[in-house]
């Protein structure tokens, strides 16, 4: 579990970094940036967007050395969006991230909030 704040999106990439290290050893080292930077851009979005002050959140990860599954946990039921693009903006750009690296996403409703899945494959 991790807190609903902008630092939990650093614990979020040592989770997978340690999680990698253990049970995936053998994974590719840009594998391995890839799954990184796709839980920083679900963990970012479950910040900004899916938790209020003193909520926390959940992040799960599984698999194999040819795919690893994520899951980031929310108490807040309104789904991930795809903003457009602007120059006056320097964020936004996150599900763009993720769309490009995972093989596929999604989100799926729970009784208390959601979970934002993907699959990030070699």
């Amino acid at each position: 579990m991790l807190v609903g704040a902008p630092e939990s999106v650093r614990a979020a990439r040592a989770y997978v970094r340690e999680f990698i290290a253990y049970h995936l050893p053998d994974l590719a080292p840009d594998h391995t940036a890839d799954v990184e930077l796709v839980v920083s851009e679900l963990v970012t979005n479950a910040v900004r967007y899916g938790t209020e002050p003193g909520d926390s959140l959940l992040v799960g990860l599984s698999g194999t050395a040819a795919r690893v599954r994520i899951e980031v946990r929310d108490p807040v039921r309104r789904r991930p969006s795809f903003k457009p693009a602007s120059h006056e903006r320097d964020r936004g750009r996150g599900l763009f991230i993720v769309e490009a690296l995972a093989e596929c996403w999604g989100v799926v409703d729970r009784p208390f909030g959601k979970t934002v899945w993907a699959v990030v494959a070699r």
